[in-house]
């Protein structure tokens, strides 16, 4: 690769990683993945296990970036790519969780009237438009792993097919909720207030995760689009901006609000995760004392 790099141009980083920015971001990333494993376990909440992994891939993405700023200027391929792709694997990961939320809250207010896709098939859905992404991904990755710029430029091209199809779904999955919270607003059913469940501020909650996972996603398309050399990945500030930082916010927002809830009543009781406090409710959300 070193030839290639004297033969073509090519470059791992086009500006130099900072050392204390990774540092920050290790942190950042350990501690809330930290925090969501103590709280997964507590409340058994499983189907967030995806969303965990995804933390911790980030904290290891960040790790490789700060082998790399020791490395500078003569990088090696290893971290490089560990920290090129692994903060591009772990949003897919979030996104496998959130998009097995909204499936449970039609469930528990019983408003499958309401939801533009029969709950059954919601999840499969959109965990497939994941799952295809996720392939696309690790096609990408091995072409980059390639010693050659052709094979490497393929595998960014994959990339970007994949950002489209992340971005696709994501979409869809805005609107889908966001008719599904219309609906509920205009005309609530029976159970909406009985269930003992804050859903509207766990709507809002997938509203905010979505969004900043989407607006990644664009920043990431536009990046690969540029290429090497472009603007975006000649400036590290933008990656860890419109990359890491969105991923963090995420991450304290759905630590905040979380979807523990939801598994408490579809189990009829059980521990809920309020940010740093637990408490224990039955099957109707009540609390038990």
């Amino acid at each position: 690769m070193v030839e290639l790099a004297a033969r073509s141009g090519f470059k791992y980083y086009y500006c130099n990683p900072s050392l204390a920015a990774a540092v920050i971001f290790i942190i950042c990333f350990l501690l809330p993945t930290i925090l969501h494993t103590y709280q997964l376990v507590r409340t058994r909440t499983w189907f967030f296990i995806p969303f965990l992994v995804g933390g911790y891939i980030e904290f290891i993405g960040y790790c490789a970036r700060a082998v790399s700023t020791k490395q500078s200027p003569d990088w090696t391929m290893g971290p490089f790519l560990v920290n090129s792709l692994m903060p591009l694997v772990a949003p897919a990961l979030f996104a496998a969780s959130i998009y097995m939320e909204p499936e449970k809250l039609v469930v528990v207010l019983h408003a499958e009237r309401y939801s533009l896709i029969r709950p059954k098939w919601m999840t499969k859905i959109f965990v497939l438009g994941d799952v295809l992404s996720f392939l696309l991904q690790s096609g990408g990755a091995g072409m980059m792993a390639g010693k050659t710029q052709p094979s490497f430029k393929t595998g960014s091209n994959i990339i970007v097919v994949r950002l489209v199809v992340q971005i696709v779904f994501f979409g869809f999955f805005i609107v889908t909720t966001g008719l599904f919270h219309l609906r509920m607003n205009k005309q609530p059913t029976t159970y909406s207030p009985s269930s003992g469940i804050n859903w509207q501020k766990l709507v809002w909650t997938l509203y905010a995760a979505s969004i900043l996972i989407l607006v990644r996603s664009i920043y990431r398309l536009v990046e690969y689009v540029e290429g090497f050399g472009g603007y975006l990945l000649s400036h590290e500030a933008y990656l860890y901006v419109f990359n890491a930082l969105l991923m963090f916010v995420m991450m304290l927002f759905s630590h905040v609000v979380h979807s523990s809830e939801l598994n408490t009543w579809l189990r009829s009781g059980g521990l809920v995760s309020r940010a740093f406090k637990f408490e224990r409710l039955n099957g109707d959300g009540m609390r038990i004392a």
